[in-house]
């Protein structure tokens, strides 16, 4: 009554908060009431189907969910194409009502754009007549839930229109700003949660630089607070949470499915309970005509849990903004799954990716390539394919957090390209340790045959029995694995273009590991009696050889950090190449011991020719890596002077 007579004073604008919280409500209200409709078709032609559970839905709705999902899960097919269902009057009978409730919301404030809808909605009710009865023809409720019909007005537009014409004058009309939320007819006990969720959204805010989104509106209805977020401009990317006195429901729809998973998985700190994603059809959005609904609910017990919760779903919705458009350009860098690793980091550090895609996005990271190493990574060439998969997505993560700290400082492009240039280039050095790390694979073989051969020669000289065919069958196996490892080495550095460095490297160990293999075969054939000089000596020749494999392996691990500039891991690399000279220089003195003694002794044939072989060997080995050793010096040497 109260309204009736302000309506006939002319004073509409004094129940206009109200009429717009109803229409709102009623917006709520009647989507879920198309979704149920849908989903009785869809049940209709696929009774067999799973059963539908609206429960999360309608609990945000404010609606009895038991009758609704017995009308959906009771759903049959009858004559002439037509569903039927006990209690769709019903359904047809409310959803005339609550367009009814928008129409007088929005004509409170915008007479003419009430008279357009009604003039569309009466056109809708006369071409697909529902209500009367517990059954509808299927091809009407195409026409009632459609985004888009042909040529023709759908139900489903003019709720979308609607929807849009209330928020607008929601903003325009609002009672209050709270925290920079429009807000209208709201109780004191309202503040704080708005408060909370726009703290959240402030946080963030800056990072979705200029992109148009993230307006909210709060209201008090009926007996819950509600507040709706634009996020961007997509029809179907809507949140809406809910709050009453001991529960916080947010209600999220997405045209991405994935990007509603990745919405979900931001707040596994908390114990939200999500309803399971829900696909539902409207025509013209997305690109399959598809969205998807998730419902998650959280039970608090203290204000505080309730702000908590709030202030992290506020901080969470810019990155939600392009996000699709963010995942597939990092796709092309590196798998799907890992593009949304990067981007969950990317939320959770606070650094989001639209100032990725403001500097060029693909161009951006393209360019570094381009600029930081044109030859080592080629014109479509996926990084994990160069870097590996977990330096591909560090690097991508640094792109990331460079774009929005040049964004955010006001920084140059052209020094945020540089920045992208620097940590390519360093991601690339560590492919180059990736590729020194199998020289220490390939030293640690090298010094397995020699530390063999030097057990030979010491339980000889204890006067031992020992497995010569077990020694040669080792040292046969372990150089195969060599060779392979130098095969897959050369085939890497090809591939990535790698310094030729590294490949001289890898090549004059596989020959000291090849000469190894040559002296433990010889060792083999050595007589049991050797006389104990000639196997001092020949101890002394095996001790400077492992010593030279251990210099090899230590040199190439402290190379392997010399990029990152530590004083340290230079003088350790230098030292080992000294140590490689000086096991050359023991292993050469041990063997012109051993050729003396065996030149002017008296040795039986086969004695003197496999001592002589086996100590030949045993010093080309030493040779090999001393020339490793000078190879190693200048790979130093480069590195510093880069």
């Amino acid at each position: 009554m109260k309204s009736e007579i302000v309506e006939q004073l002319g004073q509409v604008d004094l129940l206009l908060p109200s009429l717009i919280a109803e229409g709102l409500a009623a917006n709520d209200r009647v989507k879920l009431r198309l979704s149920v409709l849908q989903a009785a078709a869809r049940r209709a032609r696929e009774p067999n189907g799973p059963r539908f559970d609206l429960a999360g839905e309608c609990r945000a709705a404010g609606i009895d969910h038991v009758a609704l999902e017995t009308l959906v899960n009771r759903a049959s097919l009858s004559a002439g194409e037509r569903v039927s269902a006990p209690g769709l009057g019903s359904i047809g009978s409310a959803i005339w009502d609550d367009m009814a409730a928008m129409i007088r919301a929005v004509k409170a404030g915008d007479a003419a754009q009430a008279d357009q809808a009604l003039t569309r909605l009466s056109a809708i009710q006369k071409a697909a007549p529902f209500g009367a009865g517990d059954d509808i023809a299927l091809d009407h409720v195409t026409r009632l839930t459609a985004l888009s019909e042909g040529e023709g007005d759908t139900l489903h537009r003019l709720i979308m229109d609607l929807h849009r014409a209330l928020n607008r004058l929601a903003a325009a009309h609002a009672e209050e700003s709270v925290a920079g939320a429009h807000a209208y007819a709201l109780l004191p006990q309202d503040r704080p949660a708005v408060e909370a969720f726009m703290r959240g959204v402030h946080a963030t805010e800056k990072l979705k630089f200029g992109h148009p989104g993230l307006a909210t509106m709060a209201t008090r209805s009926g007996g819950r607070l509600t507040i709706q977020n634009d996020i961007g401009e997509t029809d179907a990317h809507v949140v809406v949470i809910a709050v009453s006195a001991d529960t916080v429901t947010v209600t999220y729809t997405d045209v991405h499915l994935a990007r509603a998973k990745f919405f979900t998985g931001l707040f596994r700190d908390f114990a939200v309970e999500w309803s399971g994603l829900e696909r539902k059809s409207a025509s013209g959005l997305g690109d399959d005509g598809v969205f998807y609904l998730v419902s998650g609910r959280l039970n608090f017990d203290a204000d505080s849990n309730r702000d908590d919760f709030l202030e992290s779903v506020g901080a969470s919705l810019v990155f939600l903004i392009d996000w699709n458009k963010a995942r597939k350009v990092l796709a092309e860098w590196i798998s799907k799954s890992d593009a949304i690793r990067v981007l969950a980091w990317a939320a959770r550090h606070r650094i989001g990716h639209r100032a990725f895609l403001e500097l060029g996005g693909r161009d951006f990271v393209a360019a570094a390539v381009h600029h930081a190493t044109p030859a080592r990574i080629g014109f479509g060439e996926r990084l994990d394919r160069v870097l590996g998969r977990d330096a591909a997505v560090d690097f991508l993560k640094a792109v990331l957090r460079i774009a929005t700290e040049a964004l955010l400082q006001g920084s140059s492009l052209r020094l945020a390209r540089d920045r992208v240039e620097a940590a390519l280039v360093a991601h690339l050095e560590r492919v180059d340790r990736t590729l020194l790390a199998i020289g220490i694979r390939q030293a640690g073989l090298a010094r397995d045959i020699a530390a063999g051969i030097a057990h030979f020669i010491a339980e000889r000289r204890a006067r031992r029995g020992f497995d010569c065919a077990r020694l040669t069958e080792r040292a046969r196996r372990i150089e195969e694995k060599a060779d392979r490892i130098a095969i897959d080495a050369r085939g890497e550095i090809a591939r990535l273009d790698a310094g030729r460095g590294v490949e001289g490297l890898i090549n004059q160990m596989e020959n000291a590991i090849d000469e190894l293999e040559q002296a433990a075969f010889v060792a083999s054939l050595v007589p049991t009696e050797v006389t104990s000089d000639l196997l001092d000596s020949l101890s002394d020749l095996c001790a400077a050889t492992v010593a030279g494999a251990e210099a090899a392996a230590a040199g190439l691990a402290a190379a392997a950090e010399v990029p990152d500039g530590h004083r340290v891991d230079t003088e350790d690399a230098l030292a080992a190449v000294g140590r490689l000279i000086d096991a050359e220089h023991q292993g050469d003195a041990a063997e012109r011991a051993v050729t003396a003694k065996v030149l002017t002794g008296e040795f039986d044939l086969r004695t003197a020719l496999s001592i002589l072989e086996l100590t030949r060997a045993l010093e080309r080995a030493t040779d090999r890596l001393a020339a490793f050793g000078h190879l190693l010096r200048e790979h130093v040497l480069a590195d510093l002077s880069a």
